[in-house]
């Protein structure tokens, strides 16, 4: 289990874009699980929909991504590349995004991410969104790991 205090030595994100508060199972080089608890005080709902707070899509797929984010830096650690300090992760294609049900304050938002496919820095990622094991959200996700 990683905490958020981990999870902020692993990526460069901070408030209010981080978007995962824990990682519960980390298999390297193949999928991670993590979740962010969704909360009214998220800034976010402030012009989301303040009469009818909607998690917004786009949020779920960075959190996919920083949970992928985690997954790579991790998998690189355990291989023995150790300059992921100096490394960060860029987007490089989001396909196949599809939202299933919305995502609404006092909701566990879940991410489970495998991989498809990995060569040298670029990895392809199947990432879904789950709450209460109902899938939310999915999406193909592309990154590079990069020199800062």
């Amino acid at each position: 289990m990683i905490d958020v205090i981990e999870i902020q030595k692993i990526l460069p994100h901070r408030f209010p874009f981080l978007l995962v508060d824990r990682v519960v199972k980390l298999d390297s080089g193949k999928s991670i699980e993590a979740y962010k608890n969704i909360t009214i005080t998220e800034q976010i709902f402030q012009g989301h929909f303040p009469e009818h707070p909607i998690y917004p899509g786009v949020m779920i797929i960075e959190g996919m991504a920083q949970a992928g984010g985690i997954l790579a830096f991790k998998s690189m650690d355990e291989a023995g590349q150790n300059d992921t300090k100096d490394k960060v992760v860029y987007f490089m294609s989001i396909d196949k995004a599809k939202f299933r049900n919305p995502i609404k304050p006092g909701d566990r938002l879940v991410y489970k991410l495998n991989v498809l496919k990995h060569k040298g820095a670029v990895w392809v990622l199947e990432g879904k969104a789950y709450v209460d094991d109902k899938l939310a959200a999915e999406a193909e996700l592309k990154a590079m790991i990069v020199d800062k």
